[in-house]
Parts: C-alpha cells; structure tokens; sequence
C-alpha cells in the first residue's frame, strides 16, 4: 500500500506543524477527497480553508478556465485591462450591498483585508486628514499572516515573535455568551479606545460581519452594530468587513453585510469568488470612497502581479455563473438552518458541547469544562487537536482551534461543508462528526475529574 501519510523528516516542504502528519490527498469529487491509499474523506471545511465553496472537480469551471487560458491568460493591470476583469467587476457591484461602486482585485484573503487597510488610509489623506491611520478592531479575530493583517488581530499567541513589526493598532473584546451577551461592555471598550488615541486619528473599524476561524459562526448582538454605525457617523471613521469567507454566499447571501443593520466603506472578500479554482480576491469600496481619489489625486496605485488577470477573473465569472444558474446561495440559506439544528441535535446531551452556532454553511461548535458547563477546558488537554484528529480517522475534515492566550475563546470547531454538497452526505457529515465528540468526550473522562 503507498505512503498517504508525509511527516516534517520525510519532505522538501516546509510544513506549517513539523509534528504533524499529514494525509497525501491525490483527487476530490464533490464534497469528498481521496488520499494516495484509497481512503476517502467527507470534506466539510470546503477544501480545508473554505474556500472550496463549489466542491471539487467542476469540470465547468475548469473548462471556462482552459477557455480563458487558450484566448489570453495573463496581462498586468497598471498598463491594461481585460474584458473578465470588467464584467466580474460590474457583476461584483451588482451584487453587493447597495451603494459599493467600485472594485480593485487582488490574488487572496489578506491581500484584500490589507488594500482595505491602504484603501481606508488613503481616503482620509486624500480628504486632507492626514492624521487618520489607527485602525480598531475585536480582539478575538484572524484576517491574515501579512505583517499588516497580524496587526488587526489581538490574539498574542498569533503576534509572536514578530512583535517589532506589527503596527500598534487597537482592540476590544467581542461579545460573547460569557463576557458580554448585550454588546454593551464592547461599545463601552470602543468608546474608550476611542477617547484613549483621539477620534480624529482613527482610520478605520475593522472587523467580519460574520467570524469564521477565531470564533465560527459567531457575530455581535444588534446592539452593537447600531452603536457602531453612531459612532460611525460622529466621528468619521470608516468601517471595513473582511469577508473573506462570507463573502459569496457562505451565509446564504452574495455578503454578510446584508443582514446587519449598518453598510459598511469598504468589503474585502476572497475565498469564494475563486472556490478554489483560482487565486483571487477582491475589494469592494462605496461611492463615497472611490469619489475621495477621483476629486483628489486621481491615483490609488497599490496592487499586485495577479491582480485582475483574465484567467482568475473568467473563473471569478464562471463562480458567479453556477451560484446564480444553480440557485446555491438559495440553497445554503434554506439548509443552514436545517444543518445546525441536525448538528445540534446529533451534539445533544454531551456535556463537552456548549453551543452550536450557524449561518448557512458557516458553522461553530463551542466546547466547554463538562465538570460546570461554563469554563474554558484546559489547553493542555488538546481538545481541538484531538477533535481534528479523530475526525480525520473517521474520514471527515474539520478544523478545530485551540484556546487562544487572551482568555477570550477556547476550544471550538468550524464546520464548513462545500455548498453542492448532497442532503445524504450533510447527514452523513453529521453523524461522522457527532461520533467524533462522543470518541474524544469519552477519552477526557478520566482527565477531567
């Protein structure tokens, strides 16, 4: 039988975990992948990072791919445009919150959530308010490895060693079931943030709409976002979503941003636009922004090599095509519901399982002490690890987070199914995944007494 397993002392590759072993998946279909041994996963992270939101092996997609490489693959975008890239932009405009006009590409998730932090940046300078630069936002979030989308962040454990380089932005914790179920003491934390550095030098307040890998599925009670838009309109900041992975339909909506009382400056998204088939993000800016550059210098310069090429675009194309003709965004905002009550459900009753949180097929599971139903467990236990582990021995993909530094999250897991994937296989997702809970629940038993 061949190897399916790779480990840090038998690879050229610079593996992410060096203890860690990982599979050597060879094919995908739908929402399965196959390893080099035949052994076959149910893939409920949409390719591990979600961003596989199509399944794998879309033999359309691949074929306008193939069709746009034949025609013209790649021109930079300083000197030239392309027709993909101008109709995925109109599209993209059509399809986001009213009022974004605007849309500048990029070639991934931190690369859009850093051009938002540039875009917002600029905008005031551009104003004449050249004092605006400091950035707010939830402490308990990830938007990236750039040393700039590290900065957003304000969870240490990610930070270190690369502490001299971050910038000194500042951040407020979110308001979960266990600090602050209101969203008072959050626009209390801003208020003083705000008073602390002056509301005059604030850029921007930086945040997703709806949190995916810090705290899935998790998003601030009503409260806050209206707080949020007054403050808004008070002291002149911009607001900027990173919807990197709810952009496009994880949610069961084209972005987050619809369901929340307020409309965000500026969006960034990524991983769905490309569903895994290509390298693309973008950014997507209201009227008001874009008319800061046309009515100043008339520049915004800022980009990459990939940025707007026709081959990721024409599949950014094609992405938005299958959404619309298979009616798949209708599809996940009718089944999102069904799916966290059926994980709910399937959870019921095992003390390690606080909450089960969803927005379509954006999904979080919360653990918690199971001695008082309320504590973080301890980190030494490796609970998210073991969770992973055991589900990949079942022949599921989840990913799992470990309890963060700052107190403020601990163990969860992230269920993320492809938006093709069948009624049949959802279930089976489930039952493989509440087997999981109940192998590793059943282990902690003799640690946690």
């Amino acid at each position: 039988m061949p190897e399916r397993l790779v480990v840090s002392d038998a690879t050229r590759v610079f593996p992410l975990e060096l203890d860690r072993r990982y599979p050597i998946v060879v094919r995908g279909d739908g929402a399965w992948v196959e390893d080099s041994s035949g052994k076959r996963y149910l893939d409920a992270m949409s390719g591990g990072s979600m961003a596989a939101t199509l399944g794998h092996g879309r033999r359309d997609i691949i074929a306008a791919a193939a069709a746009q490489a034949t025609r013209l693959s790649y021109v930079h975008n300083e000197r030239l445009t392309n027709p993909a890239r101008e109709q995925l932009a109109a599209e993209l405009v059509e399809l986001g919150p009213p009022g974004m006009t605007r849309v500048r590409f990029t070639t991934g998730g931190a690369e859009s959530n850093e051009m938002a932090i540039q875009m917002a940046r600029s905008y005031h300078v551009e104003r004449g308010d050249t004092r605006r630069w400091q950035v707010i936002s939830p402490a308990q979030a990830y938007h990236g490895p750039t040393m700039a989308t590290l900065g957003l962040t304000g969870r240490p454990g990610l930070q270190r060693p690369f502490g001299p380089y971050m910038p000194a932005h500042r951040h407020i914790p979110p308001s979960t079931w266990r600090f602050d179920p209101s969203g008072r003491a959050a626009l209390a934390a801003l208020d003083r943030v705000l008073e602390d550095v002056g509301p005059e030098n604030v850029s921007a307040y930086f945040c997703e709409p709806i949190t995916a890998a810090a705290l899935p599925a998790y998003s601030p009670p009503e409260r806050f976002w209206k707080g949020l838009a007054e403050r808004r309109e008070r002291h002149g900041f911009l607001i900027c979503y990173d919807e990197v992975v709810t952009g496009l339909g994880r949610t069961g909506h084209w972005f987050a941003a619809e369901k929340l009382p307020l409309t965000p400056d500026i969006i960034a998204t990524a991983k769905g636009l490309g569903a895994g088939y290509a390298a693309i993000g973008a950014v997507l800016c209201a009227d008001h922004v874009y008319q800061a550059f046309a009515n100043g210098t008339r520049r915004f310069t800022l980009g990459h090599t990939w940025d707007g090429a026709p081959l990721s675009c024409a599949v950014g194309l094609k992405v938005l095509d299958v959404l619309r003709s298979e009616r798949l965004i209708e599809r996940v905002r009718a089944k999102g519901p069904r799916l966290r009550d059926g994980l709910a459900a399937a959870l019921d009753g095992i003390p390690l399982v606080r909450e089960v949180r969803g927005h379509g097929f954006l999904l979080g599971v919360e653990y918690v002490d199971p001695r008082d139903g309320r504590s973080f467990l301890p980190p030494e236990l490796g609970v998210a690890r073991r969770v992973d582990l055991t589900a990949m021995d079942l022949g599921l993909i989840v990913y799992s987070t470990m309890p963060t530094r700052d107190g403020f999250a601990g163990d969860q897991t992230l269920f993320a199914p492809p938006f093709t994937t069948s009624d049949p296989e959802l279930n089976e997702m489930v039952a493989r995944f509440a087997e999981t809970i109940r192998t590793v629940a059943r282990s902690l038993e003799g640690q946690l007494e």
